[in-house]
């Protein structure tokens, strides 16, 4: 094996990763485009933005990106993606489903839409993208499959019953699926990440100061770093580490698990 090959071992490989317009997901999107991969980007947002980040991994890493706008709601949108993606790049080999959207609220006031919402966007669109991928990675005998979970995989907290309901769901649906392939060079997992830094986490800190009476800091350390006993926010670039690893044949014995990454938290 070259140098080069080395050091892009995903190279001529076609990575698919929802909810990658920001935060996690383009992070694992521009990771997997370093190693070589060819990328569909999925998520909403600012169209601008959106082909700036299309563009950017296309000239940073020299592979190929396409964007598209599949709503994670709808499963025909969501198997046209996959089509889509087969046709222009022949395979799509590694899927990371990251879509996600959260509401808080308790139990008996949680509205039913959101509800609804949460549970298709975390849950159900994972089973669809899986669903319409998986022939394609067993014809190949080979392919990865990367679920972002959450700490609320593992564990509770309160008025959070439609996204914890769904990352127990996501759980529970990589390792059934890591069963069912096995023996067809396809591994599935899952990453549990803890409080992450990213521009949703960001944008959250001023109104919280504002109704809380604190400041900047007591805001981090003191509500959103609550639960996670390192009192440092996990990076948006640990994470897509962690998914090249997951990715990696170093990794090829390590299926059906969800992976902590989370300073500690669900260690308590």
């Amino acid at each position: 094996m070259s140098n080069s090959s080395a050091n892009k071992p995903h190279a001529g490989r076609t990575a698919l990763v929802t909810g990658s317009t920001s935060g996690i997901g383009l992070a694992i999107a521009r990771a997997f485009a370093e190693q070589g991969a060819n990328i569909i980007l999925n998520g909403f947002g600012d169209e601008n933005e959106i082909e700036q980040n299309r563009a950017a991994i296309e000239s940073d890493f020299g592979v190929r990106a396409i964007y598209n706008g599949a709503n994670m709601l709808n499963p025909d949108e969501i198997a046209t993606m996959v089509d889509e993606a087969v046709e222009t790049f022949g395979a799509v080999d590694i899927v990371v489903n990251n879509a996600g959207i959260q509401h808080v609220s308790p139990v008996d006031e949680f509205p039913v839409d959101k509800w609804d919402a949460i549970i298709a966007i975390n849950l159900s669109s994972s089973f669809h993208t899986i669903r319409a991928a998986l022939p394609g990675m067993k014809k190949k005998g080979w392919g990865r499959v990367i679920n972002t979970a959450s700490a609320h995989a593992l564990v509770a907290s309160p008025y959070k019953s439609a996204y914890v309901a769904a990352k127990h769901g996501i759980a529970g649906l990589t390792k059934t699926v890591a069963l069912e392939v096995a023996e067809q060079g396809i591994t599935v997992n899952a990453i549990a990440p803890g409080y992450v830094w990213t521009p949703l986490v960001e944008r959250q800190i001023p109104d919280t100061m504002k109704a809380r009476g604190l400041t900047e800091e007591q805001v981090k350390r003191d509500v959103l770093l609550a639960a996670q006993p390192t009192k440092e926010f996990v990076t948006v670039e640990q994470v897509a580490q962690l998914a090249m690893y997951l990715a990696s044949d170093a990794a090829s014995a390590i299926t059906g698990t969800t992976m902590s990454i989370d300073g500690g938290w669900t260690a308590k």
